[in-house]
Formats: C-alpha cells, sequence, structure tokens
C-alpha cells in the first residue's frame, strides 16, 4: 500500500513546537496597588470556552455589558508584578489606556491565535512581521 505525504506526511519532518498558552506582557502605564507601588510587567493566559461563558452569568455584566472584559482580563491575567492575585478588582481600578492595552492583547493572542503582526516601513515601505508579546513597541 502507497501512502501519500499529505498533511500527515509534511508533519512527519518537522519538529512541532509545543503550544505556547501564557503570554508576557508590559502596561503603558502600570498598575497602582494601594501602597503606591508600580506593577507593569506581567503574564496572560490564552482563555478557555468557561472563561468567556462564566462572566455571562455575572449580575455586574448583565446590568452592564462593558464589564465584560474587566471580569474576563480578571480571570485570564495570571501574574502581574510582584501582586500575589489578579482579580476582576484588579482589573477594575486599571488605568483606562492599560485596560485598552490588555484588551488589544487578548484579542491578538486568542482571537488571531498568533502575536505577530504585519507591518511596513513607513520611509522604505518593506513589509516585515513584528513580535507583539512581551516586548514595547520600537523593541526587537
Amino acid at each position: 500500500m502507497r501512502r501519500e505525504g499529505g498533511a500527515a506526511g509534511t508533519q512527519q519532518g518537522r519538529r512541532q513546537e509545543p503550544l505556547r498558552t501564557e503570554f508576557e506582557f508590559e502596561l503603558p502605564r502600570g498598575f497602582v496597588d494601594e501602597a503606591g507601588a508600580v506593577h507593569r510587567t506581567g503574564a496572560m493566559r490564552l482563555a478557555t470556552a468557561r472563561d468567556e461563558l462564566l462572566p455571562l452569568r455575572d449580575i455586574r455584566v448583565r446590568e452592564n455589558p462593558a464589564y465584560l472584559s474587566v471580569v474576563l482580563l480578571g480571570r485570564v491575567i495570571t501574574r502581574l508584578g510582584t501582586l500575589p492575585s489578579v482579580h476582576d478588582g484588579t482589573v477594575e481600578n486599571m488605568f483606562a489606556s492599560d485596560l485598552a492595552f490588555l484588551q488589544d492583547f487578548y484579542r491578538q493572542i486568542n482571537a488571531e491565535g498568533h502575536t505577530r503582526a504585519a507591518v511596513a516601513c513607513p520611509h522604505c515601505e518593506e513589509s516585515f512581521e513584528v513580535e507583539l508579546a512581551g516586548s514595547r513597541l520600537g523593541e526587537s
């Protein structure tokens, strides 16, 4: 029996990378805790279906659908600076620019399935990709 080199055949010769489920980030401003310490670096994990469904039962989300992102981010942010835990109350007290950053970051790693973006140089117009997770704009 002859075997064709379809999708399964091409996978055999390549080493598959393990699925990356957690992504580093750095907030534009940083979360300021009760003691005045600023927390900027953190990590976010990929969301599960449960992460997206459970907040829909939350009374705060039912009363104000915009609150969905606060509850959802509180579930998927695994680390923020030296805080012992991150929850929706933490996200509630973030600066609006940091919340917008995290909402965008969430979409990048969950909806698109990757953290690379195609960009073009404004000077020479050459196209290339940049890594968005774990780096700041302008850094390589």
